[in-house]
């Protein structure tokens, strides 16, 4: 059993790294303070297990498996309750609550022992299903060859649909990432941005003006000068906000 263990606090690591120590089976593939090291980690070596920290700078746990995928089993583990629910929400195997006893260690490897070979659930998908479930994307992330780009959701002007993509430009600057736009409409905060046209979301705040095109048609001029086609119902939208 190849496992990867991720936690920024080197005493934690330390004590999982004994307690896996016991079970002959397992062999400790690589250990990460971060969730940019998980990322890597977990795409160049491939583990079956993943024992994941919730609370890290720069990406939190449930990034982590947004960006690496369902290849590998998770367990969480964190010193705080409040996560239990979406952890299996992301079918995590099971949920450590800091500080746990070698036992309890213990039983999670059992539960992993009898999933290892079982069809593995979609990850990725359900943990945009527990994100939007949770409230608004605070922060969309893009995932560039070996660099992830984490992207505030203030910072987002517009966003175009390009058959399975979406660019998302933030502060002119333009992001390529393998989403429906549809599923992405979903995620952000509704009184932000609004679906124009079957093609576009625009940031609320970016929108200097609405101008009428034809007598039954309307565009949104942005403040940087671009023009988006507004449809009707894109246009009772905005009008509302």
């Amino acid at each position: 059993m190849r496992v990867i263990i991720v936690d920024d606090e080197e005493l934690a690591r330390g004590v999982l790294r004994e307690y896996l120590h016991a079970h002959a089976d397992v062999e400790v593939v690589a250990e990460c303070g971060n969730g940019f090291e998980a990322v890597k980690a977990i795409a160049e070596l491939e583990p079956d297990v993943v024992f994941l920290d919730i609370q890290m700078p720069k990406l939190d746990g449930f990034e982590v498996v947004e960006l690496a995928g369902s290849k590998p089993h998770y367990v969480f583990a964190t010193a705080y309750d409040q996560y239990a629910l979406k952890a299996f929400e992301v079918h995590a195997i099971d949920y450590l609550l800091k500080p746990y006893p070698q036992e309890r260690l213990d039983q999670a490897l059992a539960h992993v022992r009898t999933r290892l070979g079982a069809e593995r659930p979609a990850v990725a998908q359900m943990a945009a299903e527990a994100a939007t479930r949770n409230g608004p994307l605070e922060r969309v992330l893009i995932r560039d060859g070996a660099r992830v780009h984490v992207i505030s959701a203030e910072r987002i002007d517009s966003i175009e649909a390009q058959d399975d993509y979406v660019e998302i430009l933030a502060e002119g600057k333009p992001y390529l990432k393998n989403q429906r736009l549809s599923e992405l409409e979903e995620q952000l905060d509704q009184t932000r941005f609004v679906r124009l046209h079957r093609s576009w979301i625009v940031n609320v705040e970016r929108i200097e003006r609405i101008e009428q095109v034809t007598k039954d048609s309307h565009c949104a001029v942005l403040k940087d000068g671009r023009k988006i086609p507004v449809s009707r119902s894109g246009y009772q939208k905005v009008k509302g906000l």
